[in-house]
């Protein structure tokens, strides 16, 4: 069964805004937690989807191919 419900941050703790159906007390559930207003970066559906060979190949092209960036040089 999976319910989506808000709730509030309070003390530690994540406190339901409305009762939550259908679970008894005691019962271990997963939350997935999303901060409402927040705006996840544009490639955070991207995370993950290389193998860690490509990944390691990509990132080998990018660092022998491409011109470094001085980060001084942007202010």
């Amino acid at each position: 069964m999976t319910q989506t419900v808000e709730a509030i941050y309070e003390n530690g703790v994540l406190r339901p805004v409305q009762p939550l159906s259908g679970i008894r007390e005691h019962t271990r559930v997963k939350i997935t937690v999303e901060v409402e207003g927040m705006k996840p970066h544009p490639l955070a559906d991207c995370v993950g989807i290389l193998p860690d060979v490509d990944a390691e190949e990509m990132r080998q092209t990018i660092e022998d191919e491409f011109e470094k960036v001085n980060p001084d040089e942007w202010q």
